[in-house]
């Protein structure tokens, strides 16, 4: 063979080789990121969880999770106000929402962010202790949650924290 040849066929093989290592690099690190914090996969879950429970659709609305000293703020809003079919549904759902965890329902949480998601357990149990208040907003819908003790109000932390987490994309911290 002779020298062109042989650079040639060299050449290939180190191209070949080098974007070979590449790919698996590219692969071995998407891999690994998913699986450092599992939470792709997690929200994933969870959204498609969250579309046999909550009526509007995740990719055009946003949540907000606000904490204050004696609870939080949760904001359900439509991507785009003027989208009267995301606002209603919005609505229809958080009235229905604020019903259930008045009672002490959560089914529709631990349904969708499951059994042992932070602050759960505590908030069903304090039900009665944590004052729920729904208002309408022009974009959607809020839920102002108002407790004074202490661990309640930790407990709703913990659980804005989780959903926003679970939520991604979908979710932000405050307004």
């Amino acid at each position: 063979m002779n020298y062109s040849k042989r650079r040639l066929l060299t050449a290939g093989i180190t191209a070949t080789g080098v974007a070979a290592a590449l790919a698996a690099a590219l692969l071995l690190g998407s891999t690994q990121h998913d699986g450092d914090d599992g939470q792709t996969g997690r929200q994933e879950a969870v959204a498609e969880r969250g579309r046999t429970v909550m009526p509007f659709d995740l990719e055009q609305t946003t949540h907000h999770f606000t904490p204050t000293e004696t609870g939080g703020v949760q904001d359900v809003v439509a991507d785009q106000p003027d989208d009267a079919k995301q606002v209603n549904l919005i609505r229809t759902h958080l009235q229905q929402e604020a019903k259930a965890f008045g009672q002490g329902d959560f089914g529709d949480l631990a349904q969708i962010h499951g059994d042992t998601m932070p602050g759960l357990a505590e908030l069903e149990g304090g039900h009665k202790r944590i004052e729920v208040h729904y208002r309408e907003r022009p974009d959607g819908a809020t839920l102002t949650y108002t407790t004074d003790e202490p661990a309640l109000v930790d407990a709703l932390h913990d659980w804005f924290e989780a959903q926003l987490s679970d939520h991604g994309d979908h979710a932000e911290t405050g307004h």
